[in-house]
């Protein structure tokens, strides 16, 4: 029984070797595929059972979209920039990102109205809250007791 299967697969890779390899001969005469061939949109087949596919065609769809948000100059105005956090390089260098993380931003400015401290000890002060979140110690190091090291 091995051996059936063993020829069949290799039947199929001899196969399909020899059809790529004349591929220039009897593509023309292939009916067009859409999506795959021709632009136009899904069979409707594939677009009832995957839903994800269902929008128009790669080929009109965007394949960039900006991300929402402010700018570096934002940031810098609200008050997110210091000595060691310089944001003015960008602004400089006409960065053309969108700036800073926009939930990072709100949980450092909640730290700064809370705790009443500097764009710097609220930034540490979230740093360290995160680290603590995804169980990091401060050294860096995970604190996954099943965790391996090698020096």
């Amino acid at each position: 029984m091995g051996y059936i299967l063993y020829g069949l697969s290799l039947a199929c890779l001899i196969f399909a070797t020899v059809l790529y390899l004349t591929r220039d001969q009897w593509t023309p005469y292939a009916p067009a595929v859409p999506y795959l061939t021709v632009e136009g949109p899904l069979p409707s087949f594939i677009t009832r059972h995957l839903p994800l596919f269902s929008s128009t065609s790669s080929s009109t769809r965007p394949a960039y979209a900006r991300v929402p948000g402010g700018s570096f100059t934002d940031d810098i105005s609200a008050g997110l920039s210091s000595s060691n956090f310089d944001l003015a390089p960008n602004l400089e260098a006409d960065d053309r990102r969108q700036g800073l993380d926009d939930e990072a931003k709100e949980a450092v400015k909640r730290i700064m109205t809370r705790r009443k401290c500097d764009f710097d000890e609220a930034r540490v002060i979230w740093l360290r809250e995160r680290m603590r979140r995804e169980n990091v110690a401060e050294d860096g190091t995970p604190r996954d007791p099943k965790a391996v090291f090698f020096s």
